[in-house]
């Protein structure tokens, strides 16, 4: 596949070298970009994809040879990945900072019901998943939606829209629009964690940078410093998004 436009070009593509660990395959996933000036060879936590990014005109087969020189490393951040989560009856899963077991019976209304701490919920076991990840797409965008207002409002600040999607690169956005988004994965995140996303989007409504000013801003809508909640989503943060996978 080829894109471009006025300022970057790039191709991927799948190669046939296949690098597996941690009862994961992956076929290497060759990119070539404009700007790109050396190779390399990244393992994506969010995902387990194996890249090989190269300059455009570098030659593909010392290329091969060169990332499958590497296979023992990329191999072993493979068997390094945290493993899915799969959705099944009966487990437990933080919500909004609750931890909530997952009550199925086919006797259940099909729709999520919380009652107290379970989670009840019916319906074909087969659709089980999507139906409960659904569910916490719609909680997060109202929990987060009402969070984000609340804290804003309190400060003086403006926002635009709010909504939620599943991005693999950030945890957060904000637009020049005053619109912010946030992945949804955050309700799976301890609510500090989640608070201090939140306040770092709204910030972000008055340095649309981060500089000195916006990180004391942070601190002072967060209640003190995020770095805990920053923390957790470097070593944490790769898990959620294999939560509702198999890996």
């Amino acid at each position: 596949m080829t894109r471009a436009n006025s300022s970057f070009t790039w191709s991927t593509g799948l190669s046939e070298l296949v690098f597996t660990g941690g009862g994961r395959a992956r076929a290497l996933v060759v990119v070539r970009r404009r700007g790109v000036r050396a190779m390399r060879l990244s393992v994506d936590p969010r995902d387990a994809s194996v890249r090989l990014s190269l300059p455009p005109r570098a030659p593909l087969r010392s290329a091969l040879a060169w990332a499958a020189g590497k296979r023992h490393w990329v191999e072993a951040q493979l068997a390094a990945l945290p493993g899915g989560t799969p959705v099944a009856p009966g487990m437990a899963l933080l919500v909004g900072g609750d931890v909530l077991a997952l009550d199925w019976s086919p006797l259940h209304p099909r729709a999520v019901v919380r009652a107290g701490e379970v989670l009840r919920i019916g319906g074909p076991l087969e659709s089980l998943a999507p139906r409960l990840l659904r569910w916490l797409r719609r909680e997060a965008l109202g929990l987060l939606g009402a969070e984000t207002r609340a804290l804003a409002g309190a400060h003086g600040i403006s926002v635009g829209r709010v909504g939620v999607g599943d991005p693999k690169g950030r945890w957060g956005s904000c637009a020049t629009s005053g619109d912010i988004r946030y992945s949804w994965r955050l309700i799976l995140a301890p609510s500090h964690v989640r608070r201090a996303t939140v306040a770092h989007e709204v910030a972000h409504r008055v340095h649309m940078n981060h500089g000195k000013d916006f990180h004391a801003l942070v601190a002072e809508l967060h209640g003190g410093d995020p770095a805990d909640a920053r923390r957790w989503l470097r070593e944490h943060g790769p898990a959620l998004h294999w939560f509702g996978r198999d890996g």
